[in-house]
């Protein structure tokens, strides 16, 4: 057998790491299922205006879009294979009486975009929008340019606003030949108050005998709510919750002036909401919301944490000189580290709230991940008082 010279000339490591974080919800959970209510918790109900929790049946914004070309880019606009932007081009210089063949037409000027903007309620003609510009094509920033007269469509495809105007960018492009530095987005723009309404949309309320809200967060008890508020401000009965989102306001019985004077004074009438127990986590980038008055069973939560690492390395096992038949070769060298912490546990008591959970959590050392899983086994455990969305 030849002997070999095992040299260590050099060593590339190749790392296979798996961290296993051991979640373990070990979650004592008490006979009942839920908490008994706290005698000393604090009133988690709020005052607001209704202005601020409902809106009217039937007043709202339309979605508008419209298609156009954005012209006087300095050299960042579509290339020739962006076809479409020449055909565009050269039909707005055929209907201003100029007769150019679409392959003639450079367009690195100009891009073709999209215009969208949103109707607002009760707009009539005259009335400016903002509209917003993003480019469809392969052009590399519309800065600086201006955009030409576009129709804007509703849904039912008719015209109900034009735009035009010079473009406002919160972005810009630096540099070139790969040497360059882009900032926010340079193919969006806005024109302030580039849009002007065209068509009457605005709604006449004179004919209205009900007025209806339509609560933005569905609530039994926040429609009784607003519709026992108006009721005692009117002195009679004119308003009833039909279901969680809806409250219908009889508008000849309450003898108000008008419409508009009628949704003033509703809209800035005072109740009392009770929002409900819920958390809303994100997987994802592992962000979590919670209110206050989330309330948990008691429950003992133990977190341990298991890490196994895996490590190869690569050494060149070279033959001796004078060896014959001998040859040099890459040997792999594997290294197996596991490293086990004591697991950590804290407890709550009956009708722990929020705070008290995080504050155990960050002392065990929980990360916005750990906390995640932990919750989801808490409330499959019965043991959450509150709504758990996931993200």
């Amino acid at each position: 057998m030849a002997a070999h010279l095992v040299n260590r000339i050099g060593r590339n490591s190749l790392s296979y790491s798996w961290r296993v974080t051991g979640l373990l919800a070990l979650l004592c959970i008490s006979l009942f299922a839920f908490a008994a209510p706290n005698p000393t918790a604090t009133d988690d109900t709020r005052h607001v205006l209704i202005r601020d929790i409902t809106t009217i049946e039937g007043v709202r914004e339309n979605p508008l879009i419209g298609y156009s070309v954005v012209v006087g880019l300095n050299r960042t606009g579509d290339s020739q294979q962006t076809q479409f932007t020449t055909q565009t081009l050269a039909n707005v210089l055929q209907r201003l009486g100029v007769q150019v063949p679409a392959t003639t037409i450079q367009v690195r000027d100009v891009a073709a975009v999209m215009v969208t903007a949103s109707l607002p309620a009760f707009a009539r003609p005259g009335t400016t929008l903002d509209v917003t510009v993003s480019s469809i094509g392969d052009a590399k920033s519309i800065e600086g340019g201006v955009l030409l007269l576009t129709s804007l469509h509703a849904a039912d495809g008719q015209v109900y606003a034009e735009a035009q105007g010079a473009l406002t960018l919160g972005g810009y492009t630096v540099g070139g030949n790969g040497n360059s530095k882009v900032v926010n987005h340079t193919t969006v723009g806005r024109v302030p108050a580039g849009g002007i309404v065209e068509r009457d949309t605005s709604i006449d309320l004179k004919h209205l005998k009900v007025l209806s809200l339509s609560l933005r967060d569905p609530d039994f008890t926040s429609a009784r709510d607003i519709a026992n508020a108006i009721n005692h401000e009117f002195g009679k009965e004119l308003a009833s919750a039909l279901d969680s989102r809806h409250v219908d306001i009889n508008i000849e019985q309450s003898g108000a002036a008008s419409v508009p004077t009628l949704i003033a004074q509703v809209q800035n009438l005072t109740v009392s909401i009770h929002p409900p127990a819920k958390v809303v986590m994100n997987e994802r980038t592992g962000t979590i919301v919670m209110g206050g008055d989330v309330k948990l069973s008691p429950v003992s939560v133990l977190h341990g944490d298991l890490t196994v690492e895996v490590t190869t390395t690569f050494a060149v096992s070279q033959a001796l000189p004078q060896a014959k038949g001998g040859k040099t070769e890459i040997v792999p060298e594997t290294e197996v580290r596991a490293h086990d912490k004591p697991a950590r546990s804290f407890q709550l008591k009956e009708g722990a709230n929020v705070e008290e959970l995080i504050t155990g959590l960050h002392a065990m050392g929980a990360t916005a991940r750990d906390i995640v899983a932990i919750l989801q086994a808490i409330k499959a455990a019965g043991g959450l008082q509150a709504e758990l969305e996931v993200l």
